[in-house]
């Protein structure tokens, strides 16, 4: 017989606010509502998080984890070749950015919901945004193009842009338009 995962609570507070935080926004879900949603009452809300920002924090996170498992996994995959490495995550954020419920990105979202670039969840976003320019640089690296960490920023304005198409192109023609996009800026000097 399988035996059910206990999921900690602090994990289910995390998932009720992922659900809910993308679907309405960050500053419109109350604490009440991941409360509600998780099943739980305000002292164990309090025990695991000190604050609401601390919990957008923690969905941010979890959300940054999942783009970095994907993006380190194209790496690894394309072992050593930046091409395959573009196609494989054009692929995935053609699935992601055009599957049903997409809201954009959510680190661009929590941006535009918390404009303090000193406040916890801004620097969360800093940090991921950051992450990405890096994993980019990374895969470029062997090209040995003279502004690595330029077209590391240009390809992290290129992901932006897809995960904005996602709202309104389909996941065919979003990962064919990341990956030429990403062939341009990869073949300049």
């Amino acid at each position: 017989m399988i035996e059910a995962v206990k999921v900690s609570m602090r994990e289910r507070l995390i998932d009720a606010a992922t659900e809910l935080f993308y679907a309405e926004g960050l500053r419109a879900v109350s604490v009440d509502k991941v409360i509600e949603r998780a099943g739980t009452t305000k002292v164990t809300f309090y025990r695991h998080f000190k604050s609401k920002d601390e919990l957008v924090v923690a969905h941010l996170e979890r959300r940054a984890q999942q783009e970095r498992d994907g993006i380190t996994g194209a790496i690894a995959h394309a072992e050593g070749d930046p091409d395959r490495a573009f196609q494989l995550i054009a692929e995935q954020l053609g699935i992601i950015a055009c599957e049903p419920g997409f809201r954009g990105c959510p680190f661009i979202n929590a941006a535009a919901e918390y404009p303090d670039g000193t406040s916890a969840v801004r620097r969360a976003v800093d940090e991921h945004r950051a992450w990405c320019k890096a994993a980019f640089a990374e895969i470029v690296a062997p090209l040995d193009l003279p502004d690595a960490a330029g077209v590391a920023d240009d390809l992290m304005l290129i992901r932006d842009g897809a995960m904005v198409a996602g709202y309104l192109d389909d996941q065919d023609a979003l990962a064919a338009s990341f990956l030429r996009s990403t062939r341009a800026v990869t073949r300049r000097a």
